[in-house]
């Protein structure tokens, strides 16, 4: 066994490390981290995923809520840059829930949106890969909190507390 480290190895360690410096970042800038998420659906019933540079897994689009903007403006904002995703309609608010597997102080508001895409989204150092998806034909990756949101948003399970 070689004691060379892969670079695949290499670059998850970096980008956990950088995961971990912006958290410890927001918790001395920040006495509460908010953050806005959606399960983005479009007209044919297939939900829109990310896949990010900085995370490993399939995720639901969605950010930070920054001072001096609404949680629905954080969330147009997001569903924008992570997706080129159009909101249609009015957002239906589902749950907030502590997110204590980041932080002691972070919380997500999350949405049920119906939305289109004004043009596909190229990948780039955020997002490297996004799309829609069945939702009996989520990628591989797909993390166990979208699996969780899922059942909740479609009533198999009573939505927890807890991201």
């Amino acid at each position: 066994m070689s004691d060379e480290i892969s670079r695949d190895e290499k670059q998850s360690l970096a980008v956990r490390l950088f995961g971990r410096a912006l958290h410890v970042y927001f918790g001395l800038t920040r006495s509460m981290t908010l953050g806005v998420r959606a399960a983005c659906f479009d007209r044919e019933g297939r939900i829109f995923l990310v896949r990010h540079s900085y995370i490993a897994g399939w995720h639901m689009p969605g950010g930070g809520v920054e001072r001096h903007e609404t949680v629905e403006q954080a969330l147009a904002k997001e569903l924008r840059e992570e997706g080129n995703l159009v909101i249609l309609g009015r957002p239906q608010l589902f749950h907030v829930y502590f997110n204590n597997r980041t932080s002691k102080r972070d919380h997500v508001v999350f949405y049920r949106v119906e939305v289109t895409q004004a043009a596909p989204r190229k990948p780039d150092r955020e997002i490297i890969e996004s799309g829609f998806f069945a939702i009996d034909a989520l990628p591989p990756g797909t993390t166990k909190a979208t699996y969780r949101r899922l059942k909740e948003l479609e009533g198999a399970e009573a939505p927890s507390n807890h991201w």
